[in-house]
This record gives C-alpha cells, sequence and structure tokens, in this order.
C-alpha cells in the first residue's frame, strides 16, 4: 500500500454508496431538501470523510480508531435515512437492500479495522 487512503476497499465502497445515494436522492420529492435528502448525502459522504481523515492520523492509533467508529457512526446513520427513504416509498426494494448490504459490508470493515488499527500503522 502506498499510504493512500484511497486504495483501502472499504473507502471504495463507500465512496461507491456515496454516490449512488446522491444519485437516487436526486428523485426525491422538493420538500425533502433540508431533511432527508441534505442528512442522507452528509452522512453518507461522512464516511468517506472520516475514513480519510482516520487513515491520515493512523500513527496514532487511538485517534485513528475513534475516526473509524465515528465512519462507522455515518455509516448506521445512512442506513436509517435509507430506512425513511423506503418507507416514503422514495427508493425501490431493491436498490434498498443493494445499499443496505453495502452499509452492512462496510460496517463491519470499519470495526475491523477500529478493533486492530496496528494493521494499518505505517511502516517504518
Amino acid at each position: 500500500m502506498t499510504g493512500s487512503f484511497r486504495e483501502l476497499k472499504v473507502y471504495q465502497l463507500s465512496f461507491e454508496a456515496a454516490r449512488e445515494i446522491r444519485l437516487i436522492s436526486m428523485k426525491f420529492p422538493k420538500e425533502e431538501t433540508y431533511s432527508l435528502t441534505d442528512q442522507i448525502r452528509r452522512s453518507s459522504r461522512s464516511v468517506c470523510i472520516n475514513i480519510g481523515e482516520g487513515y491520515r492520523k493512523r500513527i496514532y492509533p487511538k485517534h485513528f480508531t475513534s475516526k473509524m467508529t465515528d465512519a462507522h457512526g455515518e455509516a448506521t446513520e445512512t442506513s436509517i435515512w435509507l430506512d425513511f427513504a423506503l418507507d416514503c416509498n422514495y427508493v425501490d426494494s431493491t436498490t434498498f437492500k443493494n445499499l443496505q448490504d453495502k452499509y452492512n459490508e462496510i460496517g463491519r470493515m470499519l470495526n475491523s479495522m477500529a478493533q486492530h488499527p496496528e494493521k494499518f500503522a505505517p511502516k517504518t
């Protein structure tokens, strides 16, 4: 690994999921602009942001762990916003399941990273 967070599978998957959410949320009703639409976009993008920030500070295991758990929390928030989108019929069940599966996988990876920060420490 060259030291780029962009090489992490979890970053790539979360970036892809955030991009999908942006595309589907463009179809949400206008009255959801300042609630569901903004919130789901913000939380999905925040997963990526926290991964990047934490990876850059991986020399400090506690900081790295904190950022990975923050990213995991944002992934959970996104998952809950998806529940609301499904309940309001803004997404179909196939799209919902595919995104929930991605966020479940993202959560598993982030949890593992938080549990084992030493695996991500820079090589000296």
